[in-house]
């Protein structure tokens, strides 16, 4: 029964004795959790937190210690880093809500990423310094300077393999080493434009380093290891892909050597989804990375939005959020659902193997699930709303963040103090 409902569960963990969970208990108990889940009633099923104790903007957020779908109890509390334009980095209890740390004042934050792994925070600041923190203390590890104010961060770990990349307002790709932050190595990817948008592969063999902003700009396919081990005798291993003018870029997660990119289109008034496969062909004298085209088709939008937000689902599913509306395509572009259950623009998407979820400008989250149908597909059904709190003190959502038993977003207040709002779900 277990393994029917949830593939990836490993029974031998449930075995009796020891104080572990019975596969019986480990079902019940799983069951009821995605009951809840479903139905979202409050007080019932779920419980909401207010952390508040940014005197700004909330510039982002993610998970430090979280309770995975492939977790056996679920118990870990769970734990999230924020950080602000009030130049601090902070730690909260989602379950109680209590603050647990807070870094000294520094310069106006920009962005954050965590390594879950090595209880590790980075951030970046205004004056484009990095710096890393022990996420148990809350003290500074290190810092890097770079030579821009516009940073993206993205985080890399594997085996005994622990990097910062870091892309910068100049167009550079920094490669740090992790927690020490020490330059690994430096290229210039875009000489014109921010280096905006960073995503790896979860295989962790592919970084895809692009820009938003640059209509003739071709993204571009890095080794990782290849950026993580450079040697002067070998060239760095990379590859543009032959679209310009990206918007959107995800990898596929139970298919990690493709990636799906939304780009315009020639006439730059329609936008085309392109998916592409990535192979490392080595031969006697050299190795090189390839691409190759395996699908395309044009995003039929009903309505003019600038920004489209991408997640991809499984290995043939993906989801678009544009505007208020939400979209879920399959590879060959195939609609497969089209939701409007929000009044303004979604500003966040969060999805998983179990949900997805909307974080709108209206202040609300929408919670839809993932059913398996008869053919072996997916598909998707809304289910409830969770509620922001008062449009006199808020202005709406600006991010979300999940894991298997809890939902974080963070809300933009009227004050310019924005507050976290965490609902923990009832096990």
């Amino acid at each position: 029964m277990c393994l029917h409902r949830w593939s990836f569960c490993n029974i031998a963990q449930f075995a009796s004795g020891n104080g572990r969970l019975s596969w019986k208990s480990y079902y019940l108990r799983r069951s009821m959790l995605e009951l809840k889940m479903k139905t979202g009633r409050s007080s019932s099923d779920y419980t909401c937190k207010s952390l508040r104790g940014h005197t700004g903007s909330v510039v982002g957020f993610a998970y430090l210690v979280e309770n995975s779908q492939h977790s056996e109890f679920w118990n870990a509390s769970p734990v999230v880093c924020s950080a602000s334009s009030d130049g601090t980095v902070r730690a909260w209890n989602v379950q109680t809500g209590a603050q647990l740390w807070s870094s000294p004042v520094q310069s106006s934050l920009t962005g954050i990423v965590v390594e879950p792994k090595h209880k590790v925070v980075f951030t970046s600041d205004s004056t484009g310094v990095i710096k890393a923190w022990d996420g148990c203390t809350g003290q500074e590890v290190a810092s890097f300077p770079t030579d821009a104010s516009r940073c993206k961060l993205l985080s890399y770990s594997f085996e005994d393999q622990f990097v910062l990349f870091v892309g910068t307002g100049g167009g550079a790709l920094y490669s740090l080493t992790a927690p020490a932050l020490s330059l690994i190595s430096r290229q210039l990817v875009c000489d014109s434009f921010s280096l905006n948008l960073l995503v790896s592969s979860l295989d962790n063999k592919w970084i895809l380093a692009a820009t938003t902003e640059g209509f003739d700009f071709n993204p571009k396919v890095f080794s990782i290891q290849s950026l993580v081990c450079p040697t002067d005798d070998e060239p760095l291993l990379s590859q543009p892909l032959p679209v310009s003018g990206c918007l959107a870029a995800v990898f596929l997660p139970s298919d990690p050597a493709k990636v799906a990119l939304v780009h315009r289109n020639e006439d730059w008034s329609s936008k085309t989804v392109s998916v592409f496969e990535v192979v490392l062909k080595k031969s006697k004298y050299k190795t090189e990375v390839l691409v190759n085209q395996v699908e395309t088709f044009v995003l039929q939008l009903d309505r003019w939005s600038p920004d489209i937000l991408l997640r991809a689902q499984g290995s043939s599913t993906l989801v678009f959020a544009v505007g208020n509306l939400l979209k879920v395509y399959t590879l060959k572009g195939a609609l497969l659902a089209s939701f409007e259950d929000h009044t303004q623009p979604i500003a966040s998407l969060c999805v998983d193997n179990f949900r997805v979820v909307t974080a709108s400008q209206d202040l609300s989250l929408r919670v839809l699930t993932w059913k398996k149908d008869p053919h072996g597909g997916v598909s998707l059904e809304s289910r409830f709303h969770l509620l922001g709190g008062s449009h006199t003190m808020a202005r709406g959502f600006t991010n979300v963040a999940c894991d298997y038993a809890s939902i974080v977003a963070s809300v933009e207040s009227t004050s310019g103090k924005d507050i976290l709002k965490a609902y923990s779900f009832n096990s």
